[in-house]
């Protein structure tokens, strides 16, 4: 397998970081604007949107490294994308495991479920997987000067 070229992983995942921060932004400014009952949602889920921007910013910062190859760009591209496999398998989990909790009349069609957790994690695995392949390879060890 071809590693990406290293311009593409830059700036495919500094693009998509940034997109995420915003839409994440405008989530929670619309909520906020809403009405109490959503500020409060927003005041106990605070911690958790405040991790969500952090690892969304360390996408950004790596794809902006790996943009300018820099070597700590490389290192923290590849921790994201762990991080982002990590977190992609465990909100798939908890959502299949919350289904299958559900009463029988409710459940609905697993293959639907299934498929929904499919559609979404399986692209995102996958351009993880290839970019730290293409983040170890020897053509990227050698672009950043290691």
């Amino acid at each position: 397998m071809t590693p990406l070229p290293l311009p593409l992983v830059g700036w495919l995942f500094t693009l998509l970081s940034a997109a995420a921060l915003v839409v994440g932004a405008m989530l929670i400014i619309g909520m906020h604007r809403s009405g109490e009952l959503q500020r409060r949602f927003l005041a106990k889920t605070a911690w958790n949107d405040m991790l969500l921007f952090g690892i969304w910013i360390l996408g950004l910062a790596g794809g902006l490294g790996v943009i300018e190859l820099r070597p700590w760009g490389r290192h923290i591209l590849e921790f994201f994308c762990w991080t982002l496999i990590a977190l992609m398998l465990l909100s798939a989990g908890t959502r299949l495991y919350a289904a299958s909790r559900l009463p029988p009349e409710a459940r609905g069609n697993w293959v639907g479920a299934i498929a929904g957790v499919t559609l979404v994690a399986f692209p995102v695995l996958v351009l993880c997987g290839v970019t730290i392949y293409t983040l170890r390879s020897e053509a990227a060890r050698q672009a950043f000067g290691g």
